[in-house]
């Protein structure tokens, strides 16, 4: 039996429809989870890495209370002998005080060199900081991430940090802060689609906004019922596929974090 050659591409047209998704969107794809130690800083590192372990959470973005950049090289090495041995990985490492000093700001590199981390998150007060910034993103091939408060301080509005991210390498980006950008009135599914592809990290809080006699009052509050708009946020992850990592983050100051992140790993996981 001889089949047409028309027909043979319109089979072939068939079954590539029926392998490629019409949206373009995968089921197996699953958001990364993570958390920022921040939300554990009543914890020290020994602490961190049992509570990371009990709860399965492999990615860390650790800040300088449980693993000091600045300590001696064979400490350093001794802390991420640990975490191997248990299975974790610190991905990431902030928020980094920068200067204008390179040499001093060298030494970040140089940590995150010993650690295998390939991003760090910072958020420099002065501009004139990112020329040396950048001629060691380049030398190092170390991503940096610009991390946000709010609207009142540097980085606050997203206009500010898209200046920077035409201006310099691509290997600058963002690391959002969820929480702060709707604390300074933005919302941060649109943000996060504004800055493209230069979204490298995102720190997962939500904070309600409420006004109180006039004033707008903003409290950090549990992932789910604030004001950040989370699902908007984590359909835009989904819809451009962002493998990137969650990292879970607070600002309250919390003695026992248990239940704060167990309830945020079912959001994430119910979204």
């Amino acid at each position: 039996m001889k089949i047409s050659r028309t027909l043979i591409v319109l089979l072939a047209g068939m079954c590539f429809m029926v392998w490629i998704p019409i949206d373009g969107s995968s089921k197996s794809y699953k958001l990364q989870f993570g958390i920022q130690t921040w939300t554990l800083r009543n914890l020290n590192f020994d602490q961190v890495v049992d509570f990371a372990v009990k709860h399965k959470i492999k990615y860390l973005q650790l800040i300088g209370t449980h693993l000091n950049p600045l300590a001696p090289v064979e400490e350093i090495k001794q802390k991420k002998a640990i975490l191997d041995k248990n299975g974790l990985v610190c991905y990431t490492f902030g928020v980094n005080a920068t200067t204008t000093d390179k040499e001093k700001n060298r030494q970040l590199f140089e940590f995150a060199k010993i650690m295998g981390i390939k991003l760090m998150i910072v958020e420099p007060r002065n501009m004139s900081e990112w020329d040396s910034l950048e001629e060691l993103v380049k030398e190092y091939d170390i991503k940096l991430a610009i991390h946000n408060h709010g609207l009142e301080t540097t980085y606050g509005n997203p206009e500010t940090v898209k200046k920077i991210l035409q201006a310099r390498d691509k290997r600058i980006g963002v690391c959002i802060d969820v929480g702060w950008v709707t604390a300074a009135g933005f919302d941060c599914a649109k943000v996060f689609r504004d800055y493209s592809d230069r979204v490298y990290d995102i720190h997962l809080k939500d904070k309600k906004l409420d006004t109180v006699e006039g004033k707008k009052v903003v409290t950090d509050v549990t992932i789910g019922t604030g004001s950040t708009n989370l699902i908007g946020l984590f359909k835009e992850l989904k819809k451009k596929k962002w493998d990137g990592i969650l990292a879970l983050e607070t600002d309250q100051n919390l003695k026992d974090p248990t239940a704060y992140v167990l309830s945020a790993m079912e959001f994430v996981q119910k979204h």
